[in-house]
Parts: structure tokens; sequence; C-alpha cells
């Protein structure tokens, strides 16, 4: 049970960042957006840099709307398995 709820968080997750990364795109007129955008670490940490603020806003509106899905998914502990997803999604960063 653990394990269902906790590939259903990162399915959650990565389905609301794309989401969240499309209408961002859209918004801000970002053409040139690469599909492994939530796995760029690489993007110069600029505020004239478009890319980077997509990238950063659409981090952080993720994690907000995510904090709330979860209690859908799983009811209760819901800040391990958001913290479980935040470990994941880094690990997967990091290689």
């Amino acid at each position: 049970v653990v394990l269902q709820n906790l590939l259903m968080c990162v399915i959650l997750f990565y389905a609301v960042y794309y989401a969240v990364l499309g209408m961002g795109c859209m918004t801000l007129k970002v053409s040139e957006l690469d599909v492994l955008a939530p796995f760029d670490f690489k993007t110069n940490p600029s505020w004239l840099n478009t890319n980077y603020k997509v990238l950063l806003v659409s981090t952080e509106v993720t994690y907000f709307v995510c904090g709330l899905l979860f209690v859908l998914v799983v009811e209760e502990w819901v800040w391990d398995y958001t913290i479980s997803v935040t470990i994941l999604h880094v690990a997967v960063i990091s290689t």
C-alpha cells in the first residue's frame, strides 16, 4: 500500500509539474523549453532569464498544489510522502 501510494504521488507530482510548466510557458511566452525541464539543474539562475523564472515558479506552484492533492491520495502521513517524492526527485536530478 505504501509503495502504491508513493507511485501515485510521484505520477501526480510530475503530471502537475508538466501542466504548470505548460501554463507557465504559455504565460511567459517561452517557446524553447526542453521536455526534460523538471530535471534541468544547469539553467543559469537569473531574474532576466525567462526559462529560469518558468522553472522556478513551476516548481513552487507544483509543490504547493501537490501538497494539497496528496491529501486526497494518501489521507494521512502527507509530509512523509511529500518528503519522499522530493528526495526521489532530487536523486533523479543528481544522476
